[in-house]
Parts: structure tokens; C-alpha cells; sequence
């Protein structure tokens, strides 16, 4: 029989009256890769917070056992003194340090009362050998990509003697590669005895590695599967996750009739001098009204340069080549005249560029049409009311009410009222950029079904994604983008996963 490292029994918390979690049981075996699973907004965040001491002992009610001792942690350091660690989504790390002071900062080697960085930096090293990333530990995290600065952090993790790993969506930002390469360190990680729980709205992510996969809902366990028992499955997550089977994530539409050309781009080149590169070039690409359009490719292909770049250029790059618009040339040079051309750009970087995360709900849908609820340069408080109520019940933002910050939504949620904001201004062409990256199944789901009622609609869609799936799932056609260029175009009926991926490593 194994032996648990860690058992949390009836954990409870409330946020002014609303209770995030209630009553949940969640076990976790010694050497064992356990996933923790279910909609935004269902409580895994909350209760790993709970765990870590971000919430502190006294702050929730139940019980931590961990390592077989009961513990009240009343602050970070206390569960990292006992060892466990976790690594969130949004990397902890400083940009302008080097390697080895990331992963040594809070926990520096002394000698004699003096900092000794030399031994930091050779003990950086047996640590950056230990998740196999081949860099320099003095160069400086910022000039590091994404997937080999969550490994930074990993290998940080690792240096204080970590029992217990926690991640929380690590390949949320990364590319299939990364992602891939980050799997098979935690597989290795666990061969060397050290336990990992991984929250993953990525179901084939954790069919592949999960030995067990707990399920919460509406923050209550549901149940957790045995991959061991071949449990694991993407129908029983699914609807373990959504308390309802989906017979099929990407919905279909009723009818795909197409209508004139929206937009199209005839040689159209972006060349970004502070690269010294094109980041387009020579791309031939339309859009019809009633259609989705996909547009795939690896990391680094061009694919939001390009959206950029059709969005009134806010990279200011050097453009060439011919845009229309409904037929007519177009000269779109900033994001207004973007918008008044009926055009939309739903960033991929919700937080960064999408949200204002300390203002509420209601002035983030406003936000962008502020002209359409004014007069006389004075907003109608009601009718901004009004248009945010309206867009809370038709997206299903699930929040108390209008008033609530953004930055407190889930993913999925804030996701939701990036396109709220966006629908507002009543565009005829919405580019949507990785529209579901780091949103669970059922948001997912959700997402799909509004961007087929607005098909329906007469609106058209421009989809950037970098899950094939997702690409297959929703495109009437699929562009594939490699070193800035279209390398092909595909029809629904003829793509597939291997063609997309032979044109996109062109």
C-alpha cells in the first residue's frame, strides 16, 4: 500500500460570503505525478494557496497533513521550510537577474556571514543540469524564452530541498516543444522520488502523465481517477469537470454559408527594424463573411505580428502591400481607425494588454466604445450599466456582479469579458488570439458556442491558435504561418494535424 505525503481533510474557505471551497478532500501518494483538474473558478488556485501558506492557518478550516504531521502554516516560508514548493503561472522571477541569483535569491549561500556567489554559481549549474537546460547560470533571465525560464524555476525550487512540487498551468504559455520537454522533467523528477501535483486545463497533458487525477467542482472533490485503472480518460474528466458529458467540444454550426470578402491582404509585408527582420512578408490572405478562418503555426511564426500589423500597426512596423477592406484599400494606421474600419483584436495577453485587472467588470466592457454611452463627453452611468449586465448574461461571466475587479475573475471569465469589451464596439471582422490558452474545457466550450452565434450572425473571425485541435475543431479554412509567411492554405474538409504541422516546419 502506498504512503500518502499528503492529505488535506475538509478544507473550507469563504471570501466575504462567498465560499470558495467546501469540505474537500484531496490525498496525494509519495513519487506520484497528481493532477488536479476542473473549471475556472472551481477552487484549485485556492485550495494550493492553502496549502502553501499564502492563506494562512486560521484563515480556512480543516485540517494539512503533510509528511505526517499536521501543519499551520502561517506564512509562505513555512511550507517551503517544510518542503513544498509551487510555481504559478506568472513566473516569480526577476527579469534583470541572472540565473543563478534567481534561483539562490531568499535562500543565499553564505560563508563566514558573507555571500559566497561563486559557489552559487557551480551549484547552479548541478541544479540547471538537474532539469536539463544548457544555459549559462550568469546570463540574465530576461533574455531566456518562456519555457527555459519555467525551468529556472524549477531548478529554484529544487535547490531548497523540495519534497513536494506544485505547478500550476506550467505549459500554459509554453509551445509543444517546451511542453513535451517540461512532461518528461517531472517524469524524471519523480523517478528521483520528489512528488509533483499539476494543475493542467490541458486534458491530453494529463492523460499523459497523471497517475491519479482529482477532480473539483463548484469547490467540492467530485472524485479522483486512477490512471492505473485506465480512469483517466477525456470523457470522464470532462464530465466529472462540467457535471454534464459534451458530446463534442467544438460545436457545429447549422448552416456555413459565405458571404463577400471582408478583408483581404495582397502582398503584404511588415518589416519590425528594432528586429531587423520581416516579421510578414508577402502575405496573400482574405477573410468572407460568415466564415472562421484559422491561422496556425509554431511559436514565433508571425502569426500575432501579423494581427498586429492588420490592427493598426501598433508595433509601427514598416508595412507594404495592399489591405482591403469590403472590397475597398484601406490604410488602417492606429488601432481607431482599425475599429472604425469594423475591425476587433482580442489580444492573446489578456492581463498584459487586454484588462485593466484593478478596474471592474462593467468599465472593462465600456471601455472600448465610451463614445457610444456618451454625450457631450459624459458617460451614462445607466446605460453602461445596462450594456454590462447585458453582456455578463449572454457571455455567462459567472461573477456576483458588474462591480466585481477583473483581476479577482478566473481565466475563463476574464477571457470573456476581453470579448465583451470588444463585441461592444460592434466590429464585423474579429481577430481572436489564442482565444482559450489557460481557460478549462467547459469555458472553453462557452467560447466556441458564442463564436458560432456570431458566425451565425453575420460576423467573420480570424482565429490564431496554437492547438491544432482547436484549429480542426472550428476553421472553414486554415492558413499555416512559418517565418512570417503563409506557407499554405487549407480547406476544413482536407486539413488535418500532420499536413498543418508539415507546412508550419517548413
Amino acid at each position: 500500500m502506498s504512503e500518502s505525503i499528503l492529505e488535506m481533510k475538509q478544507i473550507s474557505k469563504e471570501f466575504t460570503g462567498v465560499k470558495a471551497l467546501s469540505n474537500v478532500n484531496f490525498k496525494v501518494e509519495k513519487g506520484e505525478i497528481h493532477c488536479l483538474v476542473g473549471e475556472n473558478g472551481a477552487g484549485k488556485s485556492t485550495l494550493m494557496k492553502v496549502l502553501s501558506g499564502v492563506y494562512p492557518y486560521g484563515n480556512y478550516e480543516g485540517d494539512i497533513v503533510f509528511d505526517g504531521s499536521v501543519q499551520r502554516f502561517n506564512k509562505i516560508n513555512d511550507s517551503v521550510d517544510a518542503g513544498i514548493a509551487i510555481i504559478y503561472q506568472e513566473l516569480a522571477l526577476f527579469p534583470d537577474l541572472a540565473v543563478y541569483e534567481n534561483i539562490y535569491i531568499g535562500n543565499e549561500i553564505q560563508k563566514g556571514g558573507v555571500l559566497d556567489w561563486n559557489k552559487a554559481i557551480d551549484d547552479s549549474r548541478k541544479m540547471l543540469e538537474k532539469v536539463n537546460l544548457k544555459v549559462n547560470p550568469e546570463v540574465l533571465i530576461k533574455d531566456l524564452g518562456v519555457g527555459k525560464q519555467q525551468l529556472v524555476e524549477i531548478a529554484k525550487a529544487l535547490s531548497k530541498e523540495v519534497k513536494l512540487l506544485i505547478l500550476d498551468e506550467p505549459t500554459a504559455a509554453l509551445n509543444e516543444d517546451d511542453s513535451e520537454n517540461l512532461l518528461n522533467l517531472l517524469r524524471e523528477l519523480k523517478k528521483q522520488g520528489i512528488t509533483c501535483i499539476m494543475i493542467s486545463h490541458k486534458l491530453k497533458e494529463v492523460i499523459a502523465i497523471a497517475d491519479k487525477a482529482t477532480v473539483i467542482r463548484d469547490g467540492e472533490t467530485i472524485c479522483t481517477l486512477d490512471g492505473s485503472k485506465g480512469e483517466i480518460t477525456e470523457a470522464a474528466i470532462i464530465k466529472n469537470m462540467v457535471g454534464r458529458e459534451i458530446e463534442d467540444i467544438y460545436p457545429k454550426r447549422a448552416k456555413k454559408e459565405f458571404g463577400d470578402k471582408v478583408l483581404e491582404l495582397v502582398n503584404w509585408s511588415a518589416y519590425a527594424p528594432q528586429l531587423g527582420r520581416y516579421v510578414a512578408k508577402d502575405v496573400n490572405f482574405n477573410v468572407r463573411k460568415g466564415e472562421i478562418v484559422g491561422l496556425a503555426g509554431l511559436m514565433g511564426a508571425g502569426r500575432t505580428e501579423l494581427a498586429r500589423s492588420i490592427f493598426g500597426n501598433s508595433e509601427s512596423y514598416k508595412l507594404a502591400g495592399d489591405l482591403f477592406v469590403h472590397g475597398k484599400p484601406a490604410k488602417l494606421k492606429h488601432t481607431s481607425d482599425a475599429i472604425k474600419a469594423g475591425i476587433a483584436y482580442v489580444t492573446e495577453d489578456r492581463k498584459g494588454d487586454g484588462l485593466f485587472l484593478l478596474q471592474d467588470i462593467k468599465n472593462n466592457i465600456s471601455v472600448g466604445n465610451l463614445s457610444g454611452i456618451s454625450s457631450r463627453g459624459v458617460v451614462n452611468e445607466n446605460e453602461e450599466i445596462k450594456i454590462a449586465e447585458e453582456y455578463k448574461e449572454s457571455l455567462t461571466i459567472k461573477t456576483p456582479n458588474i462591480q466585481q475587479l477583473v483581476g479577482n475573475l478566473s481565466g475563463g471569465n476574464q477571457q470573456k469579458v476581453s470579448l465583451g469589451k470588444w463585441l461592444f464596439v460592434s466590429p464585423k471582422l474579429l481577430i481572436l488570439d489564442e482565444p482559450t490558452r489557460g481557460i478549462d474545457v467547459g469555458a472553453k466550450f462557452e467560447i466556441y458556442s458564442v463564436m458560432n452565434e456570431l458566425i451565425e450572425a453575420g460576423m467573420s473571425i480570424i482565429m490564431i491558435s496554437s492547438e491544432l485541435g482547436e484549429v480542426l475543431g472550428m476553421s472553414d479554412r486554415v492558413y499555416v504561418m512559418a517565418e512570417g509567411e503563409i506557407k499554405g492554405e487549407l480547406s476544413s474538409e482536407e486539413a488535418d494535424q500532420e499536413k498543418i504541422m508539415q507546412l508550419a516546419t517548413q
